[in-house]
């Protein structure tokens, strides 16, 4: 969810869309992908979040290039996409559940919450690099100065997030805050939360 253009942006995952808010509705839709092929409540490519830049939105990410009810979930390990806005280019394909795309000191960025990796992405062809890996399923994203500020939980629900490599990784995973170096790739503080 952002502020953009002076107008409130956020993504609604189960009609796969970005909307706005409506004095009418429940939202407004302004924009889905192409690959989606109708407004309807069945979360079909689990669009999660987007990238944006001076001008606005530039890139999205999906947990599956699908367009049927809950598709994205057959190839949930490996069918993530990175998006582009407002064509619905396919940028970059083949990640396990990407999440929090963001655009800093003109790259793009984005977690591959499936490895517990946070990573660039070429622009042009898609070749992800991977920046830092954590010991947690990846949610959020924020930048200061050198310092990429990345959100880690614990798989809450092993039916529809289950089955990630992140899990096979790690004994267990953490729920926590880690601070990571971007210029040099290491992690150097976290926060680690043990307790509801």
């Amino acid at each position: 969810i952002a502020w953009i253009n002076e107008k409130l942006i956020f993504i609604n995952t189960r009609f796969s869309c970005l909307a706005t808010v409506s004095e009418k509705y429940s939202f407004e839709p302004i924009w889905r992908p192409k690959f989606v092929t109708a407004l309807q409540p069945e979360d079909r490519c689990h669009l999660n979040g987007f990238a944006a830049g001076a001008g606005g939105i530039k890139f999205l990410t999906a947990l599956g290039k699908t367009d049927t009810a809950d598709g994205w979930r057959e190839n949930k390990r490996s069918g993530g996409v990175i998006v582009s806005y407002p064509d619905s280019e396919i940028v970059s394909t083949g990640l396990s559940m990407p999440h929090s795309p963001r655009l800093y000191r003109g790259k793009l960025w984005v977690l591959e919450s499936g490895l517990g990796e946070l990573q660039t992405v070429d622009q042009k062809t898609g070749q992800r690099t991977t920046v830092a890996r954590l010991p947690g399923y990846l949610r959020g994203l924020t930048f200061f100065d050198r310092y990429a500020f990345v959100g880690l939980c614990k798989i809450r629900e092993t039916n529809t997030f289950g089955g990630m490599k992140v899990a096979e990784m790690y004994p267990e995973l953490q729920c926590a805050v880690y601070v990571v170096d971007i210029e040099r790739g290491e992690m150097v503080e976290f926060v680690r939360f043990t307790k509801g």
